[in-house]
């Protein structure tokens, strides 16, 4: 009997998670079709095959909905970052490693990082406050890299922290243009912008 209860709790977890997700996936299409702010919870529970009371056993609210959208993409940036920068002890192959993968990262996941980008005033202060934390995270590995490039002489670079965010921006804005059915493919959109990287901070590549 306690392995029938077991089994059966288990089932309704996975179950539970499914509809979580089946309700991320729909507001990610919403959100990145109508934005944030023209999205209703009767559109995400369309999109997901559910009825709009269904979305608040899920999610309390819309916002909720964004911020875990939020919070997932900008960890898998922080993940694709740190693991760029620990690529190579070489400074300048951090810092084209970083804005390569962080391009390709937006390029793949385009829908998702429109919606992270863009839709961050349409958080809670708190959400805001977390979000702000990864955001600060991305930044400063980037701006560890240029420094340590500038005290090897191999960078030259003014403004560490005005660079790092220049360079960020190269991959945050190519989701306000970058379809995945266009002619260019994430691979090469990485592979462009990193060397664009090396050319503003003057290093060779």
């Amino acid at each position: 009997m306690l392995s029938t209860m077991t089994t059966d709790s288990a089932t309704g977890r996975d179950r539970s998670a499914s509809t979580r997700e089946r309700l991320l996936d729909a507001a990610v299409e919403a959100f990145a079709t109508s934005g944030f702010a023209g999205t209703t919870t009767r559109d995400i529970a369309s999109r997901a095959g559910m009825s709009p009371a269904a979305v608040y056993v899920h999610h309390a609210t819309k916002e909720d909905l964004l911020f875990e959208i939020s919070r997932r993409g900008h960890r898998s940036a922080v993940q694709i970052i740190e693991k760029a920068s620990q690529s190579s002890p070489d400074p300048v192959e951090q810092v084209r490693n970083m804005v390569a993968e962080f391009s390709r990262w937006h390029a793949v996941n385009s829908r998702v990082g429109r919606i992270v980008q863009y839709e961050f005033d349409a958080l809670t202060p708190e959400h805001r406050a977390e979000i702000a934390e990864y955001r600060r995270a991305i930044e400063a590995l980037m701006r560890d890299a240029l420094e340590a490039g500038v005290e090897a002489g191999t960078m030259t670079v003014s403004d560490a922290k005005g660079t790092a965010l220049a360079l960020l921006s190269l991959s945050i804005d190519l989701v306000r243009w970058y379809h995945p059915s266009g002619a260019t493919t994430p691979d090469e959109i990485a592979s462009l912008h990193g060397d664009l990287a090396l050319r503003m901070v003057g290093a060779a590549a």
